[in-house]
């Protein structure tokens, strides 16, 4: 066995204590920054980032309360109702995707939870797209267990599901679904044999010790997400964290950088807020250990940097994005 693989085994724990993550947020930039990349040199190829596009299937109207979302129904944004896409649309928007490069096709529906009545629809969806040759990923709010597994009779590869935050900052965020009903969803997942994709959302106003809690609460799960989705807060007119101080850029990198060594087989994703990131923040990102992002000009919602403007920043810094989440070097 290689000496570096070994070493990267030994990095892979479910122990964290909230203290000894501060103290890696804590270490000079330079040092954190060499630590970070060391460790995703260990697991990936340095100059390669994996490329999804999300689409919004279902959007607005939504039963929860997320202080950050204007598809809350409780929130009195500009983003209005709408049904659940029809299939062939969804379809065509994954065909579009795959022809600018994406290898994964992500579908989001702003729902409290699955029902039964739509799981089908979203099943023939998954299905659609998987033949289509593009991996498959849906967040459609809370699942019960013998969903997770339709979706994964369906094709599905990955799901998401954000912990948002650390369990103690989580009640300013959200009233209508507890911390453990996200977990739970996660277990499910992961019992159905899918891949999770689980982050969170920084910039909310909450402090350094809440971003290591969700860490330690992401990377302390009985097995690391597969995908890491690092959000930056884009504050959107008419939701309660409109207004929120804007957190400092390089609390940001630093985020990436510590995501990067408790989790260092995860891929971990650049997601909201990369519309307001400079080119120069986003390349520092990707030192830190960023290898995946998602791209098209659309969230669901928020805008998004257009797929020309990426690629031409990945030219300028030599990156491939010809990998998908199973291209792990170690």
């Amino acid at each position: 066995m290689p000496e570096n693989k070994l070493n990267s085994d030994q990095l892979i724990r479910h122990d964290w204590q909230v203290e000894e993550i501060e103290a890696l947020y804590n270490l000079p930039f330079a040092d954190l920054m060499y630590r970070a990349q060391t460790v995703h040199r260990e697991n990936f190829d340095p100059n390669a980032v994996q490329v999804s596009t999300l689409l919004s299937i279902k959007t607005g109207g939504c039963a929860e309360d997320c202080g950050y979302c204007p598809q809350s129904a409780h929130h009195e944004s500009a983003v209005k109702a709408e049904p659940l896409m029809p299939l062939d649309k969804v379809l065509e928007n994954a065909a579009q995707a795959k022809e600018s490069g994406a290898s994964r096709f992500c579908m989001g529906a702003a729902w409290r939870n699955l029902k039964d009545r739509d799981l089908e629809r979203v099943a023939d969806m998954v299905t659609g797209v998987k033949d289509m040759g593009l991996e498959t990923c849906v967040t459609l709010g809370m699942l019960e267990e013998h969903q997770a597994k339709r979706l994964k009779e369906a094709g599905l590869d990955y799901y998401n599901h954000n912990l948002d935050t650390s369990p103690e900052f989580y009640g300013d965020v959200i009233s209508t679904r507890t911390y453990q009903d996200r977990l739970d969803t996660l277990s499910y997942v992961r019992d159905a044999d899918i891949n999770v994709c689980s982050g969170g959302i920084v910039g909310m106003g909450e402090t350094r010790q809440d971003r290591a809690g969700l860490l330690a609460s992401l990377a302390n799960m009985p097995s690391h997400p597969e995908s890491v989705p690092i959000n930056l807060l884009v504050q959107v007119e008419g939701t309660p964290m409109a207004g929120t101080e804007n957190l400092d850029p390089l609390e940001f990198v630093r985020t990436i950088a510590v995501t990067r060594l408790m989790m260092p087989k995860s891929f971990v994703r650049l997601s909201a807020g990369r519309e307001h990131m400079s080119d120069e923040l986003q390349a520092m990102c990707f030192l830190a250990g960023a290898n995946s992002m998602f791209y098209g000009e659309k969230l669901l919602t928020t805008d998004n940097p257009d797929t020309d403007h990426d690629q031409q920043l990945f030219d300028r810094l030599g990156i491939t994005t010809s990998i998908g989440e199973h291209s792990s070097a170690a």
